[in-house]
């Protein structure tokens, strides 16, 4: 979607109401929702109104006073902002006073306001440019002796923006957005009349003060006060593409602005359903890692990992991955190799990698990056409610009146869903927080969690037993939605079950460490509280319960009737842009595109008459098996497309041993990233910016990625496949990624209505999407369950083999940080690192004064499976016992002491508990150093062939 227009900015807000009004306006009639305001009935019958301190992503202010009005039958002259629209006024939007009021305060803004229009970094896309044309302002009268702020000085500390208090209007449009659009509240104006000022923090730095870089002060920001860097260097751009980000699976809808094939900024698009205009600091700003002189965009070959690499054609590429994946299947059978596809990739990139496991390689080992998190989302779900995906809409959560956190940090990890939560807390719903970890949400600016449930990790299951044990004797069930939508007999023994004494709160309380009168208020609160609904992350999933947990938590749903419309449900926060596509697509070993079984003959045959060959009917290797093949001599060949399975897998010395035990690796990405450095084959990937095709969120929106660029390295990831296919003798023939969604669409139910033309006319699509929705489901299990009746699972808590002992006596777990984004493969490559530029371990004060250590400290970390070192922060976001660290650097090690306990159901791993021992060194862990000198040898052996090159170039 080429866009040449600049979208329409309305001044305020769309209000919505079953009222309408009409009115007149510069003699024309006008009809619009009670409640909206002059000036967007104006704007919106195409009559232009002067404005500086409005824009229709905030609350009007009424501070620049241009958007004067003259009202018939009133004195004075109104604001159009701050006045709403009656039936039967007349309103005069120009005469020649207004025109003379408007000219005046113009006077007074320009009179303290540079005018170096020429060579300002706005110039072209500056608002109060446009006012002064727009009001005829052609001389100031004031002159500049007086006082001014013209040589205020310049604040360049954040990397991605420029703030120039010597152009503020102070408008107060920063301040807003901070608070209204971001949530974060780190602007205010400081000072009082001509000192006024917008100041970050407390006249801080931007660096400095709380400010999260999202970018929302900077779009609603009229002048050039505050300015992307980028568009200071490189100017206006031209033309804009309408794309989606390539971040976490809130799947934001930007504007990449562009001239000709350099982008210029991301812009977070209006019309995107899923961040409605907002974003955040990685999809805004830290798209740079596509041009970074660290992408490899030359295909490369070698025989052994400690062989220099060669660089080759691609043809000589591809033809060497596919005579050694024959070589390996003639040698040691038809199941030696496989395939991980990629929750990064497009849809259709992902579609088509299954296939040629499928396909061309002859067996089902497939699997994908969802494995090790949100596998059992898929699992539980589809055995309580019959859909393995989330149940609403992002928006659903504006009609929520109790919102329940389990596992999930979304300030953190999924921001721009945040950003709307909290603005609804704001507006009064209340919240439960279920964390071992005091994350922002339970105590930020204008938000308290009504209830902060800080469990052991590892004990979910427990307290969401306990929860139920509650809302069961205490008759909260709602009665008559589990009698209509629920299956009796499951129902009835869920109830028996959760109603006994060892399941309530008080028998938990010494396991889960939450006091019992807590948890029986926070189980009130959610069955009692009006609409609940439930979010949650890899604090669920990622446990050796973890399939369970997300059984536990649909029966609350189920047991309160909070299912089924809007406000309600339950929401997994999925973590990168496109996991849930990546599981639709068929990327796991049982399942084809559509989450249906290998072993159904009927599914199997669909897909053996539209590929022309047969299927395999028995589920083939996960991930963890692939590993424990490899290393058992079995499985011989990977083909890993888009996953960093080295750094981002538990247990990593195993993973690294089972790669080493491979004879051909091919790793297809945009770097030489830590698995590539065991590949004997490296095919160069392509970054969002250069695919087209589709990513589908985790609310099942599906959104278009569109190119912006072409591939750096001369061809697509989808066309690399095509190209693989091919060389191992299955033909594959697409003309485009559209071609490909075709394909998928005819075999998959829940897609057949999906086409590229309906998202472009709808925006996006939420599937199921089909002739019983024709236009997609944004909520699911509104009059019935997909599997018909809800099913009640009981949830035994068992407790984790990962027990705390004398030697290993704290927990361990993990999370993500806002700056940073999973193996940071991304992220590292651009300026995120000045706010994060390593993991570092968080241990609580009594813990770390046990142990001599203060922050800053170097302290190793030693499990059952290895050891590392990280720098400590001492913080009371821990409980005592508990340490916690984030995972985005290849050098810290964090899944070298994560161990190789797992979900029973999905063989998810147990990332969140990890018993280890904390304790202060002075030099990195011997795995550490280990790979310091793997990582110098595979660079030296990358730049031979790059070397060998430019001497060929010569």
């Amino acid at each position: 979607m080429l866009d040449h227009h600049p979208e329409i900015d309305y001044g305020t807000p769309r209000r919505t109401s079953t009222e309408e009004v009409t009115l007149e306006i510069d003699g024309q009639q006008v009809c619009v929702p009670k409640g909206t305001s002059l000036m967007r009935a104006a704007i919106d019958a195409g009559v232009q109104v002067p404005k500086l301190c409005a824009t229709d992503s905030l609350e009007a202010f009424g501070s620049c006073r241009l958007c004067l009005v003259e009202i018939e039958g009133r004195r004075g002259y109104p604001a159009s902002c701050t006045t709403p629209a009656e039936a039967g006024m007349k309103v005069r939007t120009q005469s020649p006073k207004l025109q003379q009021l408007r000219k005046g305060v113009m006077e007074l803004y320009i009179s303290d306001h540079p005018l170096d229009c020429l060579t300002c970094g706005a110039n072209g896309d500056c608002e109060l440019q446009d006012m002064a044309g727009v009001t005829g302002l052609r001389n100031v009268r004031y002159g500049f002796e007086g006082a001014n702020h013209l040589q205020s000085q310049k604040d360049e500390s954040n990397p991605y923006f420029s703030y120039d208090p010597s152009k503020c209007i102070v408008c107060n449009r920063c301040v807003r957005a901070c608070e209204e659009t971001q949530g974060t509240f780190a602007l205010t104006i400081s000072g009082r009349g001509f000192e006024s000022r917008v100041s970050p923090g407390q006249d801080q730095p931007f660096m400095e003060s709380e400010c999260v870089s999202c970018g929302a002060c900077v779009q609603a920001c009229p002048t050039a006060t505050l300015q992307e860097k980028s568009v200071i260097e490189l100017g206006q751009p031209e033309h804009s593409v309408v794309t989606t980000c390539a971040y976490c699976g809130v799947g934001c809808g930007f504007k990449a602005e562009m001239k000709g094939t350099q982008v210029v900024r991301m812009v977070p698009w209006k019309d995107g359903a899923a961040n409605e205009g907002h974003s955040c600091v990685k999809g805004r700003f830290a798209w740079g890692y596509a041009t970074h002189q660290d992408r490899m965009l030359k295909p490369m070959i070698r025989s052994r990992i400690t062989d220099p690499w060669r660089e080759v054609s691609w043809d000589e590429a591809i033809g060497y991955a596919a005579s050694e994946f024959k070589r390996l299947q003639a040698k040691y059978g038809r199941e030696s190799i496989g395939g991980i596809t990629s929750s990064r990739c497009t849809n259709e990139e992902t579609y088509l990698a299954q296939k040629l496991v499928r396909a061309a390689f002859g067996n089902n080992n497939v699997d994908t990056c969802a494995r090790v998190c949100h596998s059992p989302t898929g699992y539980g779900l589809k055995q309580t409610l019959g859909e393995s995906a989330g149940t609403q809409t992002f928006k659903s959560v504006e009609k929520a009146d109790v919102i329940v956190v389990i596992g999930a940090n979304p300030t953190d990890g999924h921001p721009v869903f945040a950003s709307r939560m909290k603005k609804r807390l704001r507006q009064g719903a209340k919240l439960i927080v279920i964390d071992p970890r005091r994350i922002d949400l339970v105590n930020s600016p204008h938000i308290k969690a009504d209830y902060h449930l800080p469990l052991k990790p590892g004990t979910n299951v427990a307290v969401v037993t306990a929860l139920a044990h509650v809302i069961v004797t205490e008759g909260l069930v709602k009665e008559d939605f589990v009698a209509e939508r629920c299956e009796t007999k499951s129902f009835n023994e869920w109830r028996e079950f959760v109603s006994r004494p060892e399941n309530s709160p008080e028998a938990f309380e010494a396991i889960t460490g939450v006091p019992a009168d807590m948890l029986r208020g926070a189980a009130r609160l959610y069955a009692t509280g009006g609409n609940g609904a439930i979010f949650y992350g890899l604090g669920v999933t990622e446990h050796s319960q973890g399939s369970t947990t997300v059984m536990g938590i649909a029966n609350l749903a189920m047991a309160t009737g909070n299912v089924g419309r809007e406000g309600v449900g339950l929401n997994p926060l999925r973590g990168q842009n496109n996991v849930q596509g990546s599981c639709d697509m068929g990327s796991f070993p049982h399942e084809l595109p559509g989450y249906r079984h290998v072993s159904d003959a009927t599914t199997r045959a669909l897909f053996e008459s539209a590929w022309g060959v047969e299927l395999q009917p028995e589920p083939g290797l996960r991930i963890p098996n692939m590993f424990g093949a490899a290393l058992s001599g079995s499985f011989k060949g990977l083909y890993c497309e888009g996953e960093d399975i080295v750094q981002s897998d538990p247990n990593t010395q195993h993973v690294a041993a089972a790669m080493m035990a491979m004879e051909c690796v091919v790793v297809q990405d945009l770097f030489l990233n830590e698995t590539a450095k065991y590949a004997h084959v490296f095919l160069p990937g392509s970054s969002f910016l250069e695919k087209d095709g589709t990513f589908t969120n985790a609310e099942r929106r599906i959104s278009r990625v569109r190119k912006v660029m072409p591939p750096q390295a001369g061809l697509a990831d989808w066309e690399v496949t095509v190209k693989l296919a091919n060389a191992l003798g299955y033909p594959m023939h697409y003309a485009n990624p559209e071609a490909i969604m075709n394909e998928i669409a005819l075999l998959t139910p829940t897609f057949h209505g999906v086409s590229y033309e309906k998202i472009e006319r709808l925006g996006s699509i939420q599937w199921p999407c089909n002739d019983d929705a024709p236009e997609g489901t944004p909520t699911m299990h509104i009059d019935r369950f997909v599997r018909g009746k809800g099913k009640f699972i009981i949830t035994q808590y068992q407790p984790t083999d990962e027990k705390v002992t004398q030697r290993f006596p704290l927990i361990l777990t993990t999370g993500r940080i806002l700056s940073q984004y999973n193996v940071g493969a991304q992220t590292r490559r651009t300026p995120n690192s000045e706010w994060h530029s390593e993991d570092r371990l968080e241990i609580h004060p009594h813990d770390a004064e046990d142990r001599g250590i203060k922050t800053g400290d170097w302290v190793g970390i030693t499990s059952r499976a290895g050891e590392t070192v990280l720098r400590a922060v001492v913080s009371e976001r821990m409980q005592p016992g508990v340490v916690y660290t984030t995972f985005h650097f290849p050098e810290s090690g964090a899944n070298v002491i994560t161990t190789d306990n797992s979900d029973w159901a999905t063989n998810c791993p147990e990332y969140k508990v990890t018993a280890v021992q904390v304790l202060p060194v002075m030099q990195p862990s011997a795995w550490q150093q280990e790979y310091s000198r793997f990582n110098r040898v595979q660079q030296e052996l990358l730049q031979a062939a790059q070397g060998s090159e430019a001497v060929g170039a010569k």
